[in-house]
């Protein structure tokens, strides 16, 4: 058996990784966009054919993580495409999202080298290639298991990071006995606030882990809606400012709102209006609503009691460009929660433009950033900015909550590996990670006792 990494190698995203079995099946786990500046080759060339992979399994809905899913059906894919239920649902959302934002900007970036007589770059696909690629899935359930070869089995474990996300158990009977290897997918957080929280899995002989936040802790935060509420105040009662928040459209976005409904419900938001700005943030909502099931029992009690977590008086979803358009021109306070959470696409960058230059606005970061994004830059403060090739300003002012992070840190990646018996994990993988911070959990999962740490580079491949 040999494995193979083509994307999330020694950086965070295009998570992409290939199994050959013995019998020379290929099985192709997450096929995700790379994101962030000089990724347009890496997202043209897979690196390996696409018509050669029988089994493509989703481990969850993240672009990063199942972006490129439509171009591999265009380049030759006709295979069967496994997922959580969930995460059919949140594609079937975020992949024409995702077709749509690309041929706008697409569109923006060939005008521009068109005028410096640049070749024009092509299109990674469509529509078309969305709906292709939907055909091919085949939904699953948490702990039920599907072969996917006779002798190889695959399962899926809450890993409690977005909804339906979901770790991979693979099963496979091989001449020289039985092998396991286990895909964390991105590990949530314990204690999430919908969530249930990540569940503990089979032994494993192989991992393959990621590593996103190896060398970090998240800051404790003692009261989140405390420190949400003050940063309202602060920006939209004191300064009387907008408050511009990137997040995330699936997950991200509903945490940000289940938060301002209980400060709703408790008496304690201004009266401010509060816009949801995003028609993937509001189809992804409605999606969450759909799929109570992977709820933990306090949303759940909190939803029987107020009857929506998700939805309190001054909100309002807006889905209309025009609408959207006009709250760059709306004066007065109010919050704006828009994707995409890195601010590297979508309406929250032309919300950042229009009003990064304005000291009485904020704009607050709410998860992780890839260090080539903008929500990156703008976490380091600098004086300018470049968005859509125009310089701006930064007198906005910028603020940081990682309460909201989706992704473990390094002691609660290891409280997660903590199911394993460290000394039978024969090879554990570190993907979806800098550099840097991949070094330093590596050191971290050594004195935990695992044995053999690797870190994969982009096309590197392994003998199991």
């Amino acid at each position: 058996m040999k494995i193979q990494f083509y994307g999330a190698a020694q950086r965070v995203t295009g998570s992409k990784h290939l199994i050959t079995t013995q019998k020379g099946t290929k099985i192709l786990l997450d096929c995700g966009l790379f994101q962030g500046i000089n990724t347009s080759e890496l997202n043209l060339q897979f690196g390996f054919d696409p018509k050669e992979i029988d089994i493509l399994i989703l481990s969850h809905a993240h672009i990063d993580h199942t972006g490129l899913v439509p171009r591999l059906v265009k380049k030759g894919f006709s295979g069967k495409i496994f997922s959580t239920h969930a995460t059919k649902d949140l594609c079937n959302i975020m992949l024409y999202d995702s077709a749509y934002i690309q041929e706008k900007d697409l569109e923006r970036v060939n005008e521009r080298r068109k005028k410096r007589g640049e070749p024009l770059l092509e299109l990674l696909y469509g529509e078309e290639d969305v709906k292709n690629a939907l055909a091919l899935f085949e939904t699953v359930k948490y702990h039920e298991s599907f072969e996917l070869e006779p002798g190889v089995t695959a399962e899926y474990y809450d890993t409690g990071h977005i909804l339906g996300s979901a770790g991979i158990y693979l099963t496979f009977e091989e001449e020289t006995g039985i092998k396991t290897l286990f895909f964390t997918g991105d590990v949530g957080r314990p204690n999430d606030k919908i969530l249930r929280s990540p569940e503990a899995f089979p032994q494993a002989n192989y991992i393959i882990c990621e590593s996103t936040y190896g060398n970090r802790l998240h800051e404790p935060e003692i009261d989140m809606k405390a420190h949400l509420l003050q940063v309202v105040h602060d920006t939209c009662v004191v300064r009387q400012g907008k408050l511009i928040i990137p997040a995330f459209a699936v997950d991200r976005t509903q945490e940000l709102v289940y938060a301002l409904d209980q400060l709703a419900s408790e008496g304690r938001l201004p009266k401010i209006p509060v816009y949801v700005d995003s028609p993937l943030s509001v189809k992804a909502t409605m999606a969450m609503k759909d799929n109570e099931e992977c709820f933990n029992p306090e949303i759940l009690a909190y939803i029987k009691h107020d009857g929506d977590a998700f939805g309190f008086d001054n909100l309002h979803y807006i889905s209309d460009v025009n609408q959207s358009k006009a709250l760059n021109s709306r004066k007065g306070p109010c919050i704006i929660i828009s994707a995409s959470g890195m601010a590297e696409a979508g309406r929250v960058k032309h919300h950042i433009a229009n009003n990064v230059e304005n000291p009485n606005n904020t704009i607050l970061l709410v998860g992780y950033c890839s260090p080539e994004t903008l929500g990156a830059v703008l976490k380091a403060q600098p004086e300018t900015v470049k968005i859509f090739g125009e310089v701006h300003k930064v007198n906005a002012k910028i603020e940081v909550m990682d309460s909201f992070s989706a992704h473990a840190d390094y002691v609660e990646l290891l409280a997660y590996l903590g199911c394993q018996k460290a000394t039978d994990v024969k090879k554990l993988f570190l993907v979806h990670g800098e550099l840097p911070n991949q070094l330093a959990f590596k050191n971290r999962l050594l004195l935990a006792g695992f044995n053999e740490i690797l870190i994969p580079a982009q096309g590197e491949g392994f003998e199991l």
